[in-house]
């Protein structure tokens, strides 16, 4: 009976570290794609920033699957998201197109970031009820990831715009359901 209890044991710390494996490797994801970034490599920087975000999706659904959500996944999931959807997608933007615009081109990206982090912490202390408050930084960090493939379409100062929507979109009050 003890060899069960421990082979038990064991199979439920592996499940409950499955998880925060997936969420490590987003956040991972995400520190390389700012790092392609900053070795000009914008279009490596995207990819890893959308493989990121299957990450993020898988580590969300293993956590529900084995019913092993804990306050500690959920930290790290906010930590990592803030890499990988606000600091990687910001700079890939600010290193590609917004770099020209100075000063302002610098304050809506950090404007994106703070945004960002702003949602996130928000989202880790309040009671969700099946809806998110705001834009998820996920989905925003991946519209802004995006729209960097519209380069040659949109003018540069759209991204000023565009930068600054998806910012308040992230700390408006409006109620988005959960999928």
């Amino acid at each position: 009976m003890f060899l069960s209890e421990v082979f038990d044991h064991t199979i439920k710390k592996l499940k409950a570290q499955t998880a925060n494996v997936m969420t490590l490797t987003n956040l991972s994801l995400g520190g390389f794609a700012i790092l392609a970034v900053v070795r000009g490599q914008l279009h490596l920087g995207l990819l890893l920033i959308f493989v990121a975000a299957l990450a993020d999706r898988f580590d969300g659904m293993i956590a529900r699957k084995f019913n092993i959500e804990s306050e500690l996944g959920k930290q790290l999931d906010s930590m990592s998201d803030i890499i990988s959807f606000g600091v990687a997608p910001a700079l890939l933007l600010y290193q590609g197109i917004l770099f020209d615009f100075g000063a302002p081109g610098m304050f809506f990206t950090v404007l994106y970031i703070g945004c960002g982090a702003f949602r996130l912490a928000r989202f880790n202390i309040t009671e969700s009820n099946g809806f998110f408050v705001g834009l998820p930084i996920t989905a925003a960090g991946c519209l802004a990831t995006l729209s960097f493939l519209g380069q040659s379409i949109f003018p540069p100062v759209f991204y000023l715009f565009f930068v600054l929507i998806l910012a308040l979109l992230m700390v408006s009050p409006f109620k988005l359901r959960k999928v």
